[in-house]
């Protein structure tokens, strides 16, 4: 099956008449679906349809984005205002689509205390869970190193 430069359909032929055709036009006999019974191909020309192609691919990708990760580190001697805002700031992040990796530094002596750091990270969470009530643990909280970390996100983006 063949089609003609403007889009008009030029009936079945076969391959050698197709390509004199095109040749005859001084376009390219590009096959559009080989797979199809019969397969169909169009005379166009090749170059301008592929640099249309990528330009088209090109515009998707500038258009899509993707989540990113966002991170919020606390610290264990973090006041109560403090908090709050990081916590409002993580929900910014949550509310724009990107996920938000969330991690309790201790230092020095504060190792010894490692179950205040989980209460920490508890009371941060539910923080965030007041203004977001979407939001859930992508990656489950655990400790590396001196971090206590863990990924949020939220179910419902925009």
């Amino acid at each position: 099956m063949v089609i003609g430069p403007n889009g008009d359909n030029l009936g079945k032929m076969s391959s050698r008449a197709a390509n004199e055709l095109a040749v005859s036009y001084g376009l390219d006999l590009f096959c559009v679906a080989p797979n199809g019974n019969p397969p169909v191909c169009k005379i166009l020309n090749y170059g301008k349809y592929r640099f249309e192609k990528q330009k088209s691919e090109r515009a998707q990708k500038k258009n899509s984005k993707g989540a990113q990760l966002k991170e919020v580190q606390l610290s264990m001697s973090i006041g109560a205002h403090d908090l709050a805002t990081k916590a409002k700031h993580a929900c910014e992040f949550l509310e724009d689509g990107d996920k938000v990796h969330v991690r309790v530094i201790l230092r020095g002596r504060e190792m010894a205390h490692q179950d205040l750091g989980e209460e920490l990270f508890k009371r941060f969470v539910a923080v965030v869970a007041e203004t977001i009530p979407a939001v859930n643990i992508e990656k489950a909280p655990s400790w590396e190193g001196k971090c206590f970390s863990a990924i949020l996100a939220s179910k419902s983006k925009k």
